[in-house]
């Protein structure tokens, strides 16, 4: 097998900024993250608002039936919100603090 030769010079020009790689551990949402892992449920209405607002389980997800047989499923697709894992850990301190401090039954926000 030959090998192909160049015939001309390769020519770097080292002056040009190289580009910046990004950084592996940047979170655009980090600060929205700890502010809502920041926030504590000391108030039994607002309690009550997170555990009416945030689902116990993805709205989505469902099968598509037709005739008794199933089409296809729909997955969960609230894993895809980069802020579930917090909205989650809200709505566990908000059920809670109605359970532990308020005493109260929330049976009706358990799925």
């Amino acid at each position: 097998m030959s090998s192909i030769a160049h015939s001309h010079s390769h020519s770097h020009d080292h002056s040009l900024p190289t580009p910046r790689h990004r950084n592996p551990n940047f979170d655009i949402f980090n600060p929205l993250r700890r502010w809502v892992d920041s926030i504590e449920v000391q108030n039994r209405k607002l309690a009550h608002v997170f555990c009416q607002l945030i689902p116990c389980c993805c709205p989505f997800e469902r099968d598509v039936n037709l005739f008794g047989r199933t089409l296809f499923h729909i997955p969960a697709l609230c894993k895809l919100n980069p802020l579930y894992d917090e909205f989650i850990g809200l709505r566990f301190r908000s059920l809670s603090y109605l359970a532990d401090v308020c005493g109260e039954d929330i049976t009706k926000y358990i799925c």
